[in-house]
């Protein structure tokens, strides 16, 4: 597990706890801190607390099989630096970043060959007091070939996820799913972050929906020029999912604003502006979002 955040925290949580043999890659005063509280998960489904097997980018010995990549996407040169060394010819790298660039990069870093598609689903996030808080029911893993083929690896991951305390399936359409999850997180990231607030709040406001759903068509239609158009049912899911009333869902960069935290802006809003432009795909909205998070950015950041 690359990442002991909410995201690799949970799911590798999970996993350790069902018996995989999952080494947490990890610096060292995170290594300190999970030494000294364990990982500590907070969710629906059962709490856990676990003493992971840590390992240091100073401590790879070899290759390992499995590389689950759960890092923010603006970590990814750095991440992709410490765990280069447990890269061999036959390593599945199953990146669970969002966007879509990542492909490439690691693609280019290492070989076409070592990167599956991969999509979590799961809202979490750190506390206070460093412990992973699963605040829905929703977990689920997706992997598949990038290219859509069946193969025997993706048959051992499936069974290796298997008997674990989170749903997973494997997908031969993985990059439609990659694409519609960034539409999603596009337009969710996007909305919450720019009116500043939930979807609850957004709604209650009059012209609150119209904006949700202006900024996902926008979303929607760049996707479709870069030949992924999101299905129809997704369509109708996301619509649904941005306008419910009352509804304290928000988007994990929504969060990591409201704690001053560094965003995921051009990974999940810039880059998807910059295929639209390609196409010259109008998108006024999603674009005032994005450099409204840019000078929040350079603000704390520079």
């Amino acid at each position: 597990m690359v990442g002991a955040g909410a995201v690799g925290g949970y799911f590798g949580g999970r996993l350790h706890e069902a018996g995989r043999d999952v080494s947490f890659l990890v610096h060292s005063r995170q290594a300190e801190t999970l030494r000294a509280h364990g990982l500590r998960i907070v969710s629906p489904y059962g709490d856990a607390t676990i003493q992971p097997r840590l390992l240091l980018a100073s401590g790879i010995a070899g290759a390992y099989d499995l590389i689950l990549l759960c890092v923010k996407a603006y970590s990814l040169d750095a991440a992709m630096n410490d765990f280069a060394a447990a890269v061999g010819p036959d390593t599945i790298i199953l990146p669970l970043l969002n966007g879509m660039r990542h492909l490439d990069l690691l693609a280019r870093r290492f070989r076409d060959r070592n990167v599956i598609g991969g999509v979590c689903l799961i809202v979490a996030e750190m506390d206070k007091d460093n412990r992973i808080l699963q605040l829905t029911k929703t977990q689920e893993l997706v992997y598949g070939e990038r290219n859509g083929e069946h193969s025997a690896r993706i048959e051992t991951l499936h069974k290796t996820m298997q008997g674990v305390k989170f749903d997973s399936r494997k997908s031969e359409i993985i990059e439609q799913e990659m694409w519609e999850k960034w539409v999603m997180l596009a337009s969710l990231g996007a909305t919450t972050c720019l009116l500043r607030g939930n979807v609850g709040e957004i709604q209650a406001v009059p012209g609150g929906a119209g904006i949700a759903l202006r900024i996902l068509a926008e979303c929607r239609a760049i996707a479709a020029a870069c030949g992924h158009a999101p299905s129809d049912g997704f369509t109708a899911r996301t619509e649904k999912m941005m306008t419910v009333p009352g509804s304290t869902l928000t988007s994990s960069m929504y969060r990591d604003l409201s704690k001053k935290g560094r965003v995921e802006a051009d990974q999940i809003l810039g880059d998807l502006l910059d295929r639209g432009k390609k196409f010259g795909v109008p998108s006024p909205l999603l674009e005032t979002a994005y450099v409204n998070l840019r000078v929040y950015q350079a603000r704390l950041y520079g």
